[in-house]
């Protein structure tokens, strides 16, 4: 009689990046344990919950997971070695690149993973909207620097601009799950960075900001 291999070990970082797959195509209710146990390796339940204690908790490391990796590229709104509207630009554009690349599921676990939560799930929606808070954050320090630096006039409805640029990344997760193609989302970036141009400060008046 054959002899049957050894099962398979056990791997962390591959169940939890398995599990991120699956929340970010199905979000978070709508992906069962069952979905989960068997992306994991036909994990039992019993082993499931030795590891990850409850499926909330996983979907919690599966964002950590997602924000460290995928996510990265909203890193861009903080990079100071860039002009304020170049780090914005890139942020928007590196967004738009991973969320329509068709090597994981389309558009943004942040935004897609909890859009509806029965009454029940409130704190993984509130969860989700801290985390995309905290970039939203990002891009209201990346405006103000761009008003302190002079890029910006002083009297800049620094709000606005926020909502504005964080409307459009929010956006372009349901543009890229309706298959509307990156050239034609980066496109729209570039009319988009045309409202920090009308508001710019020019070349002449920059002089006299920093002579001040």
């Amino acid at each position: 009689m054959p002899r049957t291999g050894r099962p398979r070990a056990f791997n962390r970082d591959e169940a939890v990046a398995a599990a991120m797959v699956l929340f970010w195509e199905h979000g978070f209710e709508s992906t069962s344990l069952a979905q989960l146990r068997t992306a994991m390796g036909n994990i039992s339940a019993a082993s499931f919950y030795a590891a990850f204690g409850s499926k909330e908790a996983l979907f919690r490391e599966a964002v950590d997971r997602y924000i460290s990796t995928y996510g990265h590229v909203s890193e861009s709104f903080r990079d100071t070695s860039l002009t304020a509207k170049a780090a914005i630009e890139q942020g928007l554009r590196q967004s738009t690149r991973m969320q329509t690349e068709n090597s994981h599921p389309l558009g943004c676990l942040l935004v897609l993973s909890a859009v509806n939560c029965s009454p029940e799930q409130k704190h993984i929606r509130e969860m989700l909207a801290k985390e995309r808070k905290r970039v939203r954050g990002w891009l209201n320090d990346c405006i103000e620097r761009g008003v302190s630096n002079g890029e910006l006039p002083e009297a800049t409805d620094i709000p606005m601009l926020v909502t504005l640029f964080e409307t459009f990344l929010r956006g372009i997760s349901t543009q890229a799950r309706d298959g509307v193609p990156y050239e034609a989302i980066d496109a729209a970036i570039t009319q988009l960075m045309s409202v920090w141009d009308a508001i710019s400060v020019k070349p002449g008046e920059q002089r006299a900001f920093d002579q001040r």
